[in-house]
């Protein structure tokens, strides 16, 4: 193995200290105080091994390793961000593997024909604004100016205002944008984030299709009043409303579409919030999610039609809107076969396999051949502080991306 495991579990230390709470997991939401930092020290990390950094609007990074030709560019990497109390795996490890492909290109003197580069895709979590893999779809030509003030978060602050609160340029967001071909091919090393990989013992995944989500965010307007005085036949609650949609889209996700379906409430706001109030406000967060572009479609009807069936039968006020609705997308079937060739050569188990879970991979592959690696997942945990991946796993996987990468930027 060519990779060197205390390198990796240097970056990854570092990187770690960055919106690292006290019960051992971290909150490093997009373009928070804590992302700046972790990108800062990536930033400085890139210039120390050679790399020439480019930030572009919307705040993505690349750090560039020349070719020894004119060419479109290899991209490696994933993203910094992470969901609040998360684990620090989620990500991270796209990016340190892809540092570590660099310094042993640096060691070996191993000049390639393309220029590769390491990439920190902005805004990957959905967790602050709502949206998800925002760095890859303004990169893909999917986010507009205009539509930069959609996405908001808690306190209030839109996306165009973070941008410009830390200095980049969301004005010039158009700049961004990547044509078919600018990047030659993309490679997302990323944690499995499910069970497979560790049960069945094997190194790596290699996907060849990523789910989509469809997110919605849907507000339910009734009337707060006293819990006490008011008879239940006149009620306006809207928490109670929101509860059959809540229901709705466990038992349509289970029951009603696809066999690979899945539907998720994942948040819900209850106005005021006081045990003696009749609620008079709820906002809540639903993802449905799928391979396949129709049985997502008929999910995505289906709870439409069920609020509009919930507003008809209740005295409240409902509605919605629609965030993401992404396509899911094939991988490049040139690039599995390089990472199953490649697996073999180097002694790697792997299984080919689909990806549940969105991530940047899934809007790079409009602008370039892309592929991902996985890695194992302990007890298939992410999203959370008990996220945990073996240094080994990171190092098995690191390997792979290092000798795939060499293969297509000798291309």
């Amino acid at each position: 193995m060519r990779v060197q495991k205390r390198r990796i579990e240097k970056d990854f230390d570092n990187i770690s200290n960055f919106g690292k709470l006290s019960n051992g997991g971290v909150t490093r939401l997009a373009f928070s105080k804590e992302d700046i930092e972790s990108r800062n020290y990536l930033h400085k990390t890139m210039e120390e091994i050679g790399l020439e950094v480019r930030i572009d609007a919307f705040g993505n990074m690349r750090g560039r390793r020349e070719g020894l030709e004119e060419l479109a560019p290899v991209a490696i990497g994933s993203h910094l961000d992470t969901v609040p109390e998360g684990g620090h795996y989620d990500g991270v490890v796209g990016v340190i593997a892809a540092l570590e492909v660099i310094r042993v290109l640096n060691d070996k003197d191993i000049r390639t024909k393309r220029p590769i580069e390491v990439i920190n895709l902005s805004a990957e979590e959905s967790s602050r604004f709502g949206g998800a893999t925002l760095g890859s779809k303004v990169l893909s030509g999917k986010i507009s100016l205009a539509g930069l003030n959609k996405y908001v978060d808690r306190e209030g602050l839109s996306l165009y205002e973070a941008l410009k609160d830390n200095g980049f340029k969301p004005d010039e967001i158009e700049s961004a944008v990547l044509n078919k071909g600018d990047i030659y091919s993309f490679i997302e090393m990323h944690i499995e984030q499910g069970p497979v990989l560790e049960t069945e013992n094997i190194s790596v995944g290699i996907v060849t299709s990523i789910a989509a989500p469809t997110r919605f965010r849907v507000n339910f307007k009734g009337v707060a009043d006293h819990s006490g005085n008011t008879p239940m036949s006149i009620r306006k609650d809207a928490l109670t409303a929101a509860s059959e949609l809540v229901l709705g889209v466990e038992r349509i996700a289970r029951d009603e579409a696809g066999p690979a379906t899945v539907g998720t409430v994942g948040y819900l706001y209850v106005k005021p919030g006081a045990m003696n109030v009749i609620p008079g406000g709820v906002e809540l967060g639903i993802d449905i999610r799928d391979i396949s572009s129709d049985d997502k479609k008929m999910a995505v009807k289906k709870v439409i039609d069920l609020i509009v069936e919930i507003k008809k039968n209740r005295p409240v006020e409902i509605e919605y809107e629609i965030l993401t609705d992404d396509e899911p997308v094939q991988l490049s079937n040139k690039v599995i076969q390089i990472l199953e060739q490649t697996a073999e050569e180097i002694g790697l188990s792997y299984k080919v396999m689909h990806s549940g879970a969105g991530h940047d991979a899934m809007h790079m592959a409009d602008i370039a051949n892309t592929g991902m690696i996985f890695i194992p997942s302990k007890n298939g945990i992410s999203h959370n502080i008990e996220e945990f991946t073996e240094m080994d796993d990171v190092c098995k996987g690191a390997e792979l991306l290092l000798e795939t990468t060499i293969k297509l930027a000798q291309e």
